[in-house]
């Protein structure tokens, strides 16, 4: 069992302050798509899921609270295709998100035929870096240890 961490591995905010500008950058654009910051943000909370990024699920799930969602709905995200509380449009969205997070190829093509029923081309792509920039921040917070903030 791990315990908790308290601070991350390097502050690479720093050491790569380009780079982390320009995902700062590329998550600025993400959440001022034409899908919505609420499906961003739960686009955003299932990835994290996937991945097991604490810091990022503790953030997203706060987000989201704060934009009205029931604790009860996203509480049930990460059963969400048993759970009644997702939308047509959310559940294509989330099968999208866990084809491509989880590189589950045998499956991309019924989720992008999905995404297809609910969603228009240019939304189709904006879900999709919604998915990429989250994965990148993943990827981050889980080899950098970037800690859940506890007050």
């Amino acid at each position: 069992m791990s315990t908790p961490h308290t601070a991350p591995r390097l502050p690479y905010g720093k050491l790569a302050a380009q780079q982390t500008q320009a995902l700062i950058a590329f998550s600025s654009a993400v959440k001022e798509s034409s899908i919505g910051v609420a499906l961003v943000d739960l686009i955003f909370l299932r990835v994290s899921q996937i991945n097991g990024c604490a810091y990022c699920i503790d953030s997203h799930w706060q987000d989201l609270v704060k934009q009205g969602r029931d604790a009860r709905h996203l509480n049930s995200l990460a059963a969400w295709q048993e759970s009644p509380f997702f939308s047509p449009r959310e559940r294509a969205a989330l099968g999208w998100v866990d084809a491509l997070t989880r590189s589950q190829h045998e499956l991309q093509d019924a989720a992008f035929a999905g995404l297809q029923a609910h969603f228009s081309d240019q939304e189709i792509a904006e879900v999709t870096m919604a998915i990429a920039n989250m994965n990148a921040w993943n990827r981050i917070g889980v080899g950098m240890r970037v800690p859940v903030a506890t007050a």
